[in-house]
C-alpha cells in the first residue's frame, strides 16, 4: 500500500500526462460548485472531523457510566460505525489503514460489547484475540486505565496518582497547570477530583471485560507506567514518586483538599463555555460532566444540563451508522475555505468568501483574556478560536487564517470593515510570539520539557511548544500585512526562527498537520511571503526534497507513521488529495508553477476529480497528537484541491512565478 518514490530514476513522462487549462477552468468551476454545496445557511462552513474509535466508544461507556437511558437506536449506529473502522489485524488503529492501537482497541471492544454484540461474534473474537497477543488491556495508556478504573475493571493503583492539590502549587513549582498545554489542562483539572473520589460506574448492565487481561487486573502485582518516549531515569524516578504519593493522599489533611476542589470548580465554572463546552473538546467537556456528578451537583443544575448538552453537539448521526467528533472547526473550515474561494474568483465564490469572512468577523475574541494570558498579562485578547465558541483558548494558526483572508479580500471588496479587527489580531500575534521566536498554538513559552516525563504524560502531549507550521502562519501573516524582516522585529525572529528549524532533509515538520509535507507546505509560504530568495539554500532544499518524493502518478502521500520516534522523516504513502495540494501549494510558493512536477500534479489531482467536483480521501492527514490522536478533517480534501489548481491556473495565466499572499 506504500507508494512510490519519485527519484532521479523516475521519468516525468511516466506520470500523467499534463491538463489543458481550458480544460481545468471546468475543474475548477466543478470543484467549486461543490464546495459551495457544504455552506450553511449563514454562509460559514462546518465540515465532519472524525478521530479514531476512542471517541465514540468513550461517549457509549460515558453514557453507561452515568446510567443514561439508553438510546438502542443510535447505539446500534455506533456499533456499526465500530465495527466498520476495524482493522485488519482485527484491532483498532488510531487512523485509517493503521497498525493495531491497544487502547482504542480496548475501548471499541468495550463499547460493543456495552451494546450488546455476543463477545463470540466473529469481529470480537477477533478482536479479543488480537488484544490478548499484543500484552493485553493492562498494556492501555493512562487515559484507558482510568476510564477502567472507574468501571471498576482495574485498581486505582494502576493509574498514576495526581492529587487535587496540584491546583493549589504555586506558579514557581516544578508543576504547575500553567505549564502544560490548554488541552491537558481542561482534562485533567475535572479529572483530578474524579481521580479524589474513585465513583465507580453506574453500569446498569453490569458489563465487564475481565477477559481482555492476559492475568487478572486485580492479582497483577506491578503496574508499570510510561510511554516509549520517556527515559528510563525518569521513569524509574517517578514509579518511585508515585508509590510514595499512594502511601501519603490518604493521609493529606482535608482543608486544603477542599479548597483546592473549591478552585477546581471554580475553574470549570468559568470555563464551561456554553453549550460548546470546558475548552471545547471531548475529553475535556465528559470529565467537567462526571466531576460535577460524583460532587453531588443535581441532574438540573444549569451547568450539568448545559455541560451535558455540549456533548450530543459533537454526534454525527446518519442513516446507517453514527459517531462522536472530538471537537467541532468552524473557524477553522470557513476560514481555509474562504481562501480557496478567493483563489477560484469567480463572482460567486467571490461573495461566498466575502460572506463566509463577515460570518467570522464577530467571532473574534475581544472581552476575554483566556489562560494565554498567564504567560502575556499584558498583551490585549484579540484572536480567534478553532471551534464556535472557546473564549479561553483562541489559537494563533486559526487567527493568521482568518486575518489572511479579511486582508486579501479587501481588494477586491472595498467597503469591507476588518481593518481593525486585522490590526487587533495582528497586536495578538505579535503578543503571543516566544522567546525563541516562534509560536505555539494556543501560549507562549510552553517549552517544560521535562513534564513530558511524569507517568500521567505516557501519550508525550502534554506541552504547546512553538511549531514550524503555527510559526510559519504567523509569519506569512505578518508578511502578507506589509511587515518586512528590515522593519519588523517579530517578523525577522520569525524567519529566523523557520530558517533554524528546518530539517537537513530540506523539510519542515509539521505538528498539526501530517507531517512533513504539511510543515514544508506551511514554511514556504511563509519564507515566500517574507521575501526570501527563491534561490536561497533552504528553499532549494526544501524544493528538491519535495520533487524527490513525488509518487509515479503525479501525487504526493504521507503517511502517519512518520511521526515514529525510531525515524523522523517522511513515510511514503498512496498519492492523497490534500496532502498532493499542499505539495503543489509549497511548490507555487517557492516559484515552481511552470515545474513539469507541478503540471503532473494538478493533472492527477484532476484526473482523480470526483462526480460531485471534490475529492475521496479516506485517509487521515490531520494532527492531534504526535503517534497518540490524529484526525481526518472531511473539509480537506474539498478546499485544498480547489486552492492548488486554481492558483495554478492563475500563475499560469498571469505569466508569473510569484505567490502575491502569506498562503
Amino acid at each position: 500500500m506504500r507508494g512510490a518514490i519519485l527519484n532521479e530514476a523516475t521519468p516525468l513522462r511516466d506520470l500523467a500526462p499534463e491538463i489543458r487549462l481550458d480544460e481545468l477552468e471546468g475543474k475548477i468551476a466543478h470543484a467549486t460548485e461543490g464546495l459551495l454545496g457544504y455552506r450553511k445557511a449563514d454562509g460559514h462552513f462546518c465540515f465532519e472531523l472524525e478521530a479514531d474509535a476512542t471517541i465514540p466508544a468513550e461517549y457509549v461507556l460515558m453514557r453507561h457510566f452515568r446510567g443514561e437511558p439508553i438510546d438502542h437506536e443510535l447505539e446500534r449506529k455506533i456499533a456499526v460505525y465500530l465495527r466498520r473502522i476495524q482493522g485488519e489485524h482485527n484491532g483498532w488503529p488510531l487512523f485509517h489503514g493503521g497498525a493495531f492501537d491497544m487502547s482504542a482497541s480496548v475501548k471499541a471492544y468495550f463499547a460493543l460489547k456495552m451494546i450488546g454484540d455476543d463477545i463470540d461474534a466473529p469481529h470480537m473474537e477477533k478482536a479479543r484475540d488480537a488484544i490478548l497477543a499484543h500484552g493485553g488491556a493492562a498494556k492501555s495508556n493512562v487515559f484507558t486505565r482510568i476510564l477502567l478504573a472507574l468501571y471498576g475493571q482495574v485498581p486505582w493503583k494502576a493509574v498514576p496518582t495526581m492529587p487535587v492539590e496540584i491546583i493549589l502549587l504555586p506558579k514557581w513549582f516544578p508543576f504547575h497547570l500553567d505549564k502544560v498545554s490548554y488541552w491537558a489542562r481542561t482534562v485533567m483539572v475535572p479529572l483530578f477530583v474524579l481521580m479524589l473520589k474513585k465513583p465507580l460506574a453506574k453500569n446498569k448492565l453490569g458489563i465487564g471485560i475481565p477477559e481482555l487481561f492476559t492475568t487478572p487486573a486485580f492479582e497483577v502485582k506491578t503496574w508499570t507506567f510510561g510511554g516509549a518516549h520517556q527515559k528510563w531515569y525518569w521513569k524509574k524516578f517517578f514509579i518511585g514518586l508515585d508509590k510514595v504519593l499512594k502511601v501519603a493522599v490518604p493521609f493529606f489533611p482535608k482543608g486544603p483538599q477542599e479548597r483546592a476542589i473549591k478552585k477546581i470548580v471554580e475553574f470549570v465554572d468559568e470555563r464551561l463555555n456554553g453549550e460548546d463546552g470546558l475548552g471545547a473538546i471531548f475529553p475535556a467537556m465528559v470529565n467537567a460532566l462526571e466531576m460535577y456528578d460524583v460532587l453531588g451537583v443535581p441532574p438540573n443544575d444549569p451547568r450539568v444540563v448545559i455541560a451535558r448538552a455540549s456533548i450530543e453537539k459533537l454526534l454525527v448521526v446518519k442513516e446507517h451508522e453514527a459517531y462522536c467528533q472530538p471537537c467541532l472547526s468552524p473557524i477553522w473550515d470557513t476560514s481555509l475555505a474562504s481562501h480557496a474561494l478567493l483563489e477560484a474568483g469567480n463572482d460567486e465564490a467571490d461573495k461566498a468568501a466575502r460572506v463566509a469572512l463577515d460570518w467570522l468577523k464577530p467571532h473574534q475574541i475581544l472581552d476575554v483574556k483566556g489562560d494565554w494570558a498567564e504567560a502575556r498579562p499584558d498583551v490585549r485578547p484579540g484572536g480567534w478560536a478553532f471551534q464556535y465558541a472557546n473564549a479561553h483558548y483562541p489559537d494563533v494558526d486559526d487567527t493568521a487564517v482568518v486575518v489572511m483572508g479579511m486582508d486579501r479580500i479587501k481588494a477586491r471588496a472595498p467597503d469591507t470593515d476588518y481593518e481593525a479587527a486585522i490590526e487587533r489580531a495582528r497586536e495578538w500575534i505579535h503578543g503571543l510570539q516566544s522567546k525563541n521566536g516562534g509560536w505555539g498554538a494556543f501560549d507562549a513559552d510552553n517549552q517544560y520539557y521535562y513534564l513530558n516525563e511524569i507517568p500521567f504524560a505516557d501519550h508525550g502531549a502534554l506541552l504547546d511548544p512553538p511549531t514550524a507550521d503555527v510559526s510559519a502562519r504567523c509569519v506569512s501573516m505578518l508578511a502578507q500585512l506589509g511587515e518586512t524582516v528590515e522593519n519588523s522585529d517579530p517578523l525577522k525572529r520569525g524567519v529566523e526562527y523557520l530558517i533554524k528549524d528546518q530539517e537537513a532533509d530540506g523539510s519542515w515538520f509539521g505538528r498539526w498537520g501530517v507531517n512533513y509535507i504539511y510543515g514544508t507546505w506551511s514554511s514556504l509560504c511563509a519564507l515566500n511571503a517574507a521575501g526570501v530568495d527563491h534561490q536561497s539554500a533552504p528553499i532549494r532544499k526544501a524544493v528538491q526534497w519535495l520533487l524527490a518524493i513525488q509518487n509515479p502518478d503525479g501525487g504526493w502521500g504521507e503517511d502517519c507513521d512518520s511521526y515514529k520516534l525510531e525515524y523522523r522523516g517522511y513515510e511514503p504513502a498512496p498519492s492523497i488529495a490534500s496532502q498532493t495540494a499542499w505539495a503543489l501549494l509549497a511548490l507555487q510558493a517557492a516559484g515552481e508553477n511552470d515545474h513539469p512536477a507541478v503540471a503532473k500534479g494538478i493533472a492527477w489531482l484532476a484526473a482523480t476529480q470526483q462526480k460531485d467536483g471534490l475529492w475521496p480521501e479516506e485517509y487521515y492527514t490531520g494532527g492531534g497528537f504526535p503517534r497518540v490522536f490524529y484526525l481526518r478533517y472531511h473539509g480537506y480534501a474539498k478546499f485544498f484541491p480547489l486552492w492548488a489548481m486554481a492558483r495554478y491556473r492563475n500563475l499560469k495565466k498571469g505569466n508569473s512565478r510569484h505567490v502575491a499572499f502569506g498562503m
